[in-house]
């Protein structure tokens, strides 16, 4: 089979054995006549090397139990969490009617969100003690499924990462989403809110898993069955997730025109239509509820109040006054800080790249006529007789395991030297865009149920609060990459490697910091909690006691913290939740009291 004749440079230099001048990360290319080492790194790794070796990358794991300690000591604070406000009217559901009647009682009643309802079952089946585990359940699910979700991307894009970055990353992440906020309380601790606004979006990130670790057809069926199921199920937990999952499947497909190179575009493009038909199919069942329509005509959300004139402006006013106390909560920037450590020291992996286009399997080592391909990625053993899929190409004859090393693109994803890696900002501002289109939209819909409080409702900003934390990760990363670059490109490595350790030391510490910031208001917070627990653990006593001797009316003393709704707020002014504590504690009803017991 006879080979094309080559018409660049980089193609002379293939076909004679020669090294194939790097992207973006190389100083210099090497001459065209030198035979480079089948085994030897590429001069832009070497470079990097030096560059980076001066930071301490053994203290990564010591760096990562600051913010797992954070986590950890606001998992077993958890513990002091007791039900209020809309949990005294799911338990009581819940204990006697179970898992049905508390379907039932969102789908019919309340909002229609049966995927809620489920989860609620999941913690409320275990009365008070669900309440104080839920922190810790949901907190490790949370830090797992962020861990699984970086280390899937890093190996998607066959980058490699020290031990214990992944963690780290995620770790902080993690911290910063759930803690930041000024109302820890009902974001993180409160169950009936964090299963709609805080777990949520953190199960939609779990969706993506399966198409990062596709690998084989049984894995992209895995990853499209998920997807699917995983859709439904989003669309009936929480609406403004929903929304944000629209927007950003909207924006991945934008891109995918012209920003996703290949075989992995076709898929893409699957994938995502798969995903938003399920969130469509879930959103659908539970706009068409009838507790959605009861709750509608409750708050008076219909179509032609919601999207008025006056009522979009007042949502852009809102979400305007989100933006502002978002973008001055400094505790932000440790995620930009751990993205800048990701982005010094990550590293091409070797295994599946070597720069030159070296001995893979199904080429020669210069990327012609090796078992696998015919030369030019065609009808060789290995593809499809178009290029597409085989073996030892990615479907255009570029970037498989053992090609010919242009680096554009293989079957595990985009190289950053390719088109994506060349073109890293577009993304990232597109992600941006997509993140004030989804919160604008979230403010929206959750406007009629809060009003102008939606403002100051940090709780239902979560949906779309873990994209900007994600978004500030990889701003941190790119601008570490940018910055290595630019050091690995000096004509002084000493200097280079100077500016990039003192980069590292100062995100490094900027991490300790945020973790530093975050624990403060926890620990006020643990001390509000705690006198709460024990005064609700007093009350509760005495309910039980009074129920157990036959007492039908009994006293009841709200008790409060971080703004919780309980029986008789407002100094006695707001009944709400009073029946449903009465049948909580088996009662006829409660009345106001200014005394505990």
């Amino acid at each position: 089979m006879t080979a094309e004749t080559p018409k660049t440079a980089d193609d002379e230099r293939r076909r004679g054995g020669g090294p194939i001048r790097p992207d973006d990360d190389a100083e210099a290319a090497p001459d065209a006549g030198a035979a480079p080492d089948a085994g030897s790194a590429p001069d832009s790794d070497r470079t990097g090397r030096c560059v980076t070796n001066r930071i301490p990358v053994r203290a990564l794991p010591l760096l990562s139990l600051l913010p797992l300690a954070l986590l950890g000591a606001a998992f077993w604070i958890g513990r002091l969490v007791r039900p209020g406000a809309d949990d005294w009217c799911f338990l009581p559901v819940v204990r006697d009617e179970g898992a049905t009647g508390m379907i039932a009682k969102f789908y019919l009643q309340d909002n229609g969100r049966v995927a809620n309802a489920l989860l609620v079952v999941a913690y409320g089946a275990f009365g008070v003690a669900g309440h104080q585990w839920f922190a810790l359940v949901s907190g490790v699910i949370m830090l797992g499924v962020l861990w699984a979700l970086v280390a899937s991307a890093l190996g998607r894009a066959r980058l490699t990462a020290p031990r214990g970055l992944a963690l780290l990353v995620a770790a902080t992440a993690t911290a910063v989403f759930l803690l930041s906020t000024s109302n820890t309380y009902k974001v993180f601790y409160w169950p009936a809110s964090s299963v709609s606004h805080t777990v949520s979006p953190v199960l939609a990130c779990a969706a993506v898993i399966p198409l990062l670790r596709a690998r084989t057809r049984r894995g992209w069926g895995l990853a499209l069955g998920v997807a699917l199921v995983a859709g439904v199920f989003i669309g009936t937990l929480s609406e403004e997730t929903a929304v944000v999952v629209l927007v950003l499947l909207a924006a991945v497909l934008l891109l995918s025109l012209r920003a996703v190179p290949g075989p992995t575009r076709t898929r893409t493009r699957v994938w995502c239509g798969v995903a938003v038909a399920g969130v469509v199919i879930g959103a659908a069942i539970l706009y068409q509820s009838p507790g959605a329509r009861t709750r509608r005509e409750r708050f008076g959300a219909d179509s032609a109040t919601m999207l008025g004139p006056r009522a979009l402006g007042d949502a852009l006013r809102s979400f305007a006054d989100i933006l502002g106390t978002v973008l001055t909560t400094w505790q932000y920037l440790g995620a930009v800080a751990v993205g800048v450590l990701l982005g010094l020291l990550v590293r091409h992996d070797g295994r599946e790249r070597d720069g030159r286009g070296t001995e893979g399997p199904g080429t020669d080592g210069r990327g012609t006529e090796g078992p696998g391909t015919d030369g030019r990625g065609t009808e060789g053993p290995g593809t499809d007789g178009r290029g597409t899929e085989g073996p030892g190409t990615d479907g255009r004859g570029t970037e498989g395991p053992g090609t010919d090393g242009r680096r554009t693109e293989g079957p595990g994803g985009p190289w950053p030297g390719g088109p994506l890696g060349r073109r890293l900002l577009l993304p990232l501002l597109v992600g941006f865009l997509a993140f004030l289109v989804a919160g604008y939209l979230c403010t929206i819909v959750a406007r009629p149920a809060f009003g102008t409080s939606v403002a100051f409702a940090p709780r239902v900003w979560g949906d779309f609060l873990l994209l900007y934390v994600l978004l500030m990760v990889c701003a941190g990363a790119l601008l570490g990459r940018a910055l290595l670059r630019r050091a690995r490109r000096s004509g002084r490595r000493a200097r280079g490697a100077r500016t990039v350790t003192v980069t590292a030391a100062v995100a490094a510490a900027l991490c300790a910091l945020t973790c530093v910031g975050l624990a403060v208001p926890l620990i006020r917070l643990e001390q509000r909690m705690d006198v709460r627990a024990q005064r609700w653990d007093r009350q509760d006593r005495s309910l039980r006691e009074g129920a157990a001797r036959g007492a039908r009316v009994l006293p009841y003393t709200p008790v409060s913290v971080s703004g919780m709704g309980e029986p008789f707020g407002g100094n006695g002014k707001r009944l709400w939740p009073g029946q449903c504590v009465a049948r909580y504690y088996h009662l006829e009803r409660i009345t106001y009291s200014t005394r505990l017991p």
